[in-house]
C-alpha cells in the first residue's frame, strides 16, 4: 500500500499533537485505526472476489474442455462400435436380418409359440429350518420347541433366594 517509515510516521504524530492536541490525540488516533482496518479489510474482500471470480473462470473453461473430451470420447465410440457392428455383420453373414436387436428376436420366439415352461420354485422352509445345525440354533437362540407364554415367564423369572 503506501510505504510509511518510522521516521514519517514520528513526524506525523508530532505535527498531529501539535495542531489536535493532546487530550484529543487517544480518540483521532482510535478513529483513523478504525478507518485504516475497514479499509484494509474492503481491500482483502475485493482481492478475494477477484481471486473467486477468476477460479471460477478457470473452473468453467476446464469444465468446457473436459465436457469437449467426453465427448469426442463418447462420439469414437459410437463410431467404433457401428464399425464393428458393420465387420461382425459382414463376417458372419447376417446382413440387415439380425440387426433388430435382441428384444425382436425373443419377441419373434414368443410368437411362434416357444416358450419356456413354468417350474415353480422349490422353496420349503422346513428343510431350510432344519439344514441349520442344532448348536447355531441353540447359540442364536432359535426356538425349536413350542413354549406356553406361561413356560417362558417361568423359564426366564429370577429365582428367590433362600
Amino acid at each position: 500500500m503506501i510505504d510509511i517509515g518510522l521516521s514519517k510516521m514520528a513526524l506525523i504524530g508530532a505535527v498531529a499533537l501539535i495542531v489536535i492536541g493532546p487530550e484529543k490525540l487517544p480518540r483521532v488516533a482510535r478513529t483513523v485505526g478504525t478507518l485504516l482496518g475497514k479499509a484494509q479489510r474492503y481491500v482483502a474482500d475485493v482481492k478475494a472476489e477477484v481471486n473467486r471470480s477468476m477460479e471460477l473462470d478457470e473452473l468453467k473453461k476446464m469444465k468446457e474442455t473436459v465436457e469437449g473430451a467426453a465427448r469426442d470420447v463418447e462420439q469414437t465410440i459410437h463410431t467404433s462400435a457401428s464399425d464393428f457392428e458393420k465387420d461382425w455383420n459382414a463376417s458372419t453373414g447376417d446382413g440387415l436380418d439380425n440387426a433388430s436387436g435382441s428384444y425382436t428376436s425373443s419377441y419373434e420366439d414368443s410368437a411362434r409359440g416357444v416358450v419356456p415352461a413354468y417350474a415353480q420354485p422349490r422353496k420349503n422352509w422346513r428343510l431350510k429350518r432344519t439344514a441349520v445345525p442344532q448348536w447355531y440354533k441353540a447359540r442364536a437362540g432359535v426356538r425349536s420347541k413350542a413354549q406356553s407364554g406361561a413356560a417362558r415367564v417361568a423359564r426366564f423369572r429370577p429365582q428367590k433366594f433362600r
